[in-house]
C-alpha cells in the first residue's frame, strides 16, 4: 500500500470517507458529530441535552471535533453568549 493510499480511507464504492478525521477522536466526540449530523445545528446545551452526556465532556468533545476542522461554530444571532455548532464534512 502507496502513502497515498494510507492516507485516504474509502468506502465500498471507492470514494474518499468523510468520516475519516472523526475514526480516531474519542466516543464522545464521535457522538457528538453523530447528533450534529441529524440534528444540524445546536448548542453546547442542547448537544448535552441530546446526547445525555455531562456538558464538560461535551466541551471537550467539540474542542477535539474542532481540532479535527469538522466542526464549525457561530455566535447565536437570538443569543451572543451562545455558539452554534454544525457538522463540517
Amino acid at each position: 500500500m502507496s502513502a497515498t493510499d494510507a492516507d485516504a480511507v474509502h468506502d465500498e464504492d471507492g470514494t474518499a470517507d468523510r468520516w475519516a478525521p472523526v475514526r480516531d477522536l474519542p466516543p464522545s466526540a464521535k457522538l457528538v458529530a453523530k447528533v450534529l449530523e441529524y440534528e444540524d445545528t445546536l448548542s453546547q446545551s442542547e448537544l448535552a441535552e441530546e446526547t445525555l452526556l455531562p456538558s464538560r465532556t461535551v466541551r471537550y468533545a467539540l474542542s477535539r471535533l474542532e481540532e479535527a476542522d469538522v466542526v464549525e461554530s457561530r455566535f447565536s444571532f437570538t443569543d451572543a453568549r451562545k455558539r452554534l455548532y454544525s457538522l463540517d464534512l
